[in-house]
């Protein structure tokens, strides 16, 4: 039987991009050791993993892992188009060669997601009609630059972003070319925000090309809410964690992916500081679940 499902884990439960600071003492080669350990067979891209694509190339292979994405981040909103897809052809590049055929891209003009100083629900940005056409134009051109590798773009909905409700995901998707570009759905973004998971999964469900599977605490949202928490403040606190160990019940999500026949990885990012949550431990508890709910 072909498999049309792979699993994989991201970085960010070992070291975190945003967050230098939480797990900033753990070496690359120990997080990919231990993705393999946990029996995952991709990894997005962290800021340790070796920049030359033979060196990451050959540690990947010694432990049986290949590279499914990276995160890209655009300032179609912001900056001018040629400074982006100069970016992006760069970005794209290193991701052909260490074998990724999709990039992730979120939108990063006006983003607060990185500010501590900023409550992430009161002072998300919203992008005037003027951007949102830069931005729904300028993304259909890069997934073009994508297009001419044969890979796919697909956006990241994210927390802090002008991209992060269901209202604000319908309108790109809505108003850019399903060909040029895909979703990618990410389950706690969703549930943090305060969305309809399932309906956007349903909604959306031709457009989804990648899929982020982490979790959320309800009691560490409310305090979020109440207290006017950042957005990383939240994720130092725990708002997040792997799957099977938060809120979401996954089987629908799974159901509904497997019934659609999805084709592609479902990769496990779930920040948190290692230092409370072993990012070992937590990746076998990921990987146990999957197997467990999704037969996979």
């Amino acid at each position: 039987m072909k498999e049309t499902i792979r699993l994989a884990i991201a970085p960010i439960g070992w070291t975190n991009d945003d967050l230098p600071e939480l797990g900033g003492e753990i070496p690359f080669e120990q997080c990919v050791s231990e993705m393999a350990l946990a029996g995952f067979k991709g990894s997005e891209v962290g800021n340790k993993y070796p920049k030359d694509p033979a060196v990451l190339n050959k540690a990947l292979a010694l432990r049986g892992l290949t590279i499914c994405n990276a995160w890209f981040s655009s300032y179609l909103t912001t900056r001018p188009y040629e400074e982006v897809e100069a970016q992006f052809i760069k970005h794209r590049d290193f991701l052909h060669a260490v074998g990724a055929r999709v990039i992730g891209a979120a939108e990063q003009g006006h983003s607060i997601q990185g500010r501590q100083d900023l409550p992430v629900f009161e002072a998300k940005p919203s992008f005037t009609d003027a951007e949102w056409k830069r931005l729904c134009e300028g993304l259909n051109r890069l997934g073009e630059r994508a297009a001419e590798k044969g890979m796919k773009l697909t956006y990241h909905h994210h927390m802090g972003t002008g991209v992060q409700t269901e209202a604000e995901i319908d309108r790109l998707m809505e108003n850019t070319d399903s060909e040029l570009l895909g979703l990618l759905y990410d389950t706690g973004h969703l549930v943090f925000s305060g969305e309809d998971h399932i309906r956007v999964l349903k909604k959306w469900m031709p457009r989804i090309r990648h899929v982020h599977l982490k979790d959320m605490r309800p009691v560490i949202r409310e305090k979020a809410v109440a207290g006017r928490w950042s957005f990383l403040k939240a994720v130092k606190e725990g708002v997040f964690t792997v799957p099977g160990d938060g809120c979401i019940d996954f089987r629908p999500i799974f159901d509904e992916l497997k019934k659609a026949g999805y084709e592609g990885w479902w990769v496990v990012e779930a920040e948190q500081d290692p230092a409370k949550a072993n990012p070992l431990e937590y990746a076998m508890k990921a990987r146990a679940y999957i197997r467990e709910t999704a037969g996979i």
